[in-house]
């Protein structure tokens, strides 16, 4: 299951194991063909990954902490520390290769 992250539980949710977080908004084209792909990597990888949405409209505080400055924009954490950034949409095979990599 895709978690919906936000400003507020941010911190608490990547603190443990590995957290892929993808940044986007409702208005970015891009950014809703990535939607299901990640929903389906969330199911795909569940126990292994979280996989995460944050959208950037809403949440100012961590996009701009890590400055996130084009969409759609995917962050990999480990432990709460970022790993690894990932810009623009990119095919789900390539994503899933690039995921269990690094489990």
């Amino acid at each position: 299951m895709t978690l919906h992250i936000t400003d507020q539980d941010f911190d608490a949710q990547i603190a443990e194991g590995l957290t892929f977080v993808d940044f986007w908004a409702e208005w970015c084209g891009p950014c809703r063909m990535l939607g299901p792909v990640i929903d389906e990597l969330a199911t795909e990888l569940d126990g292994k990954v979280k996989i995460a949405k944050l959208n950037i409209d809403e949440n100012r505080v961590i996009t701009e902490k890590f400055g996130v400055m084009s969409i759609p924009t995917m962050i990999l954490f480990k432990d709460g520390e970022p790993v690894e950034k990932i810009q623009g949409f990119q095919p789900k095979e390539a994503l899933k290769g690039y995921l269990e990599s690094k489990i």
